[in-house]
């Protein structure tokens, strides 16, 4: 039977794993989806918190609110985000974050 603390290891993981894709690519696109791994990781951790809440159901169901918002937060940061890396790409030929200077003057 799964318990609260297989969802924390779960999301532990996967937030280990966005961490260090965040610290070790260079390209902005795996960046970003590292970004994306690390939000689905507290995500697994609000579903599983709010699966194992004691309290009434409306306590429970926030966190599957919260989870909702956090997606729907998510999707509209990848999609802005991967329109001013192609943007990028399109002016510098390069999406690599360590060449990326275009906001100096």
């Amino acid at each position: 039977m799964l318990e609260l603390v297989h969802f924390q290891v779960l999301s532990a993981a996967l937030f280990s794993i966005g961490i260090f894709g965040v610290l070790a690519r260079r390209s902005a696109v795996l960046v970003l989806i590292s970004i994306e791994i690390m939000l689905n990781a507290v995500n697994v951790n609000l579903v599983g918190i709010a699966a194992f809440s004691d309290r009434a159901a409306d306590v429970r169901v926030f966190g599957q609110i919260l989870v909702v918002f956090i997606i729907t937060i998510a999707a509209a940061e990848i999609g802005l985000a991967l329109a001013i890396v192609l943007r990028v790409f399109r002016n510098r030929g390069s999406a690599n974050v360590d060449e990326l200077n275009v906001m100096k003057w």
